[in-house]
């Protein structure tokens, strides 16, 4: 995908229609592909609790493409190639301007994986009445710390796994019969409140581990759903992210 934009050789209005007839069957493909692993994987588990369950039916139009943001798949794609217009028109060079681009689009594929997995999730756990709680496991060498919270906590299976652009978490489910508390992992959320607390000396430590939902929140965006942030944060653009004081 990096090559296929670096090597448009412009970012006007028919390089982006180029690079969509190239790049959205792939993508989407990608998010198919996603949404079939995530839907056996759950099949898999399901049946060490339920040997009786019957196959998984996913319907993959409705976990991917459009049905993932409510928005036309090659409006979404167009943002790439609006932020190094922006970027141009705001003084930076050709090049910054492209890597300006080249992270929006990074973003964006990743982000629509990521909701592949999360709707099918709530969509396959529908048909297993035996799953009624989701916990968020951590990917990979680095995670954020809105993410590292969230794996301490339980979630019913009814609500979308909140997520932020570019996360790769994946979910476990757990039996209905087995509630592991709101808390999954104090141990985890302590040592996170002590790197919360160097880094901007605004931890209460005489807080419990539940008060947590006072600093880390679900919000809904519009296009993709419910998404991890800190209270006091607005997210109307890149400019205008307010950290809590």
């Amino acid at each position: 995908m990096n090559r296929s934009w670096a090597g448009l050789g412009g970012y006007r209005d028919a390089e982006a229609r180029r690079f969509q007839r190239q790049a959205l069957p792939i993508i989407l493909a990608g998010e198919r592909q996603v949404a079939t692993l995530t839907a056996s994987y759950l099949e898999q588990l399901y049946r060490e609790v339920d040997s009786r369950a019957r196959r998984v039916s996913l319907d993959l139009d409705g976990v991917t493409g459009e049905a993932l943001r409510g928005v036309a798949p090659e409006d979404v794609y167009e943002r790439p190639f609006v932020e190094v217009r922006t970027a141009l028109s705001k003084g930076d060079s050709l090049d910054a301007a492209v890597a300006r681009g080249a992270h929006r689009l990074e973003t964006i594929t990743k982000t629509d994986l990521q909701l592949a997995r999360t709707h099918t999730v709530r969509a396959v756990a529908d048909d297993m009445p035996r799953f009624e709680y989701t916990v968020r496991v951590l990917q990979g060498e680095y995670d954020c710390a809105l993410c590292m919270i969230a794996s301490t906590q339980r979630y019913h299976k009814k609500d979308l796994a909140p997520i932020h652009p570019g996360c790769d978490c994946l979910v476990k489910t757990v039996a209905a019969d087995y509630d592991p508390g709101q808390i999954v992992d104090e141990e985890r959320l302590e040592r996170i409140h002590d790197l919360v607390e160097e880094s901007l000396g605004t931890f209460d430590r005489g807080g419990r581990a539940i008060d947590y939902r006072k600093i880390i929140i679900a919000r809904e965006h519009g296009e993709i759903g419910p998404v991890l942030g800190f209270r006091g944060q607005r997210f109307t653009g890149p400019d205008d992210i307010h950290l809590p004081t």
